[in-house]
């Protein structure tokens, strides 16, 4: 599937410090859920990241399909489906990204000492993610 434009107006929501809830599908076919951190990136992809061997991350491993909820509150929100177009298990990268991550959702983009050294010492992977379709309800 075609990477799709963003209309600004979905470009200017996902700017926003909200949390998105992640479906992947088990190997059975089962849906699995999560409810994550994320960056909108220049280049128009979601940059996502997870601890290994978390289950909704080994899903993504094996099958790069993606949905995304991403909700201000229950009457905004984008649905967005997409597929990994890369996944990064360079564990350096994969922490500075997890850290990115940690400062955009925390208050003043400061993290504590601690919560940083945990990331840090954590097997994690980053994912980017190519949108291929985007359904809003922001209007309401």
């Amino acid at each position: 599937m075609e990477s799709i434009a963003l209309h600004p107006a979905h470009a200017a929501f996902l700017a926003g410090r909200h949390y998105a809830t992640v479906a992947t599908l088990d190997e059975d076919g089962a849906p699995r859920q999560a409810v994550i951190w994320y960056a909108h990136l220049d280049d128009g992809r979601i940059l996502i990241n997870s601890r290994t061997p978390r289950r909704w991350c080994t899903n993504l491993q094996r099958d790069g399909r993606i949905a995304l909820a991403i909700a201000a509150d229950a009457y905004h929100w984008l649905g967005i489906t997409g597929v990994v177009d890369e996944a990064i298990d360079d564990l350096a990268r994969s922490r500075d990204d997890i850290m990115l991550l940690a400062r955009r959702y925390s208050e003043g983009g400061t993290v504590d000492p601690d919560t940083e050294a945990s990331f840090r010492s954590q097997p994690r992977v980053t994912f980017l993610v190519r949108i291929t379709g985007v359904h809003d309800h922001l209007e309401g």
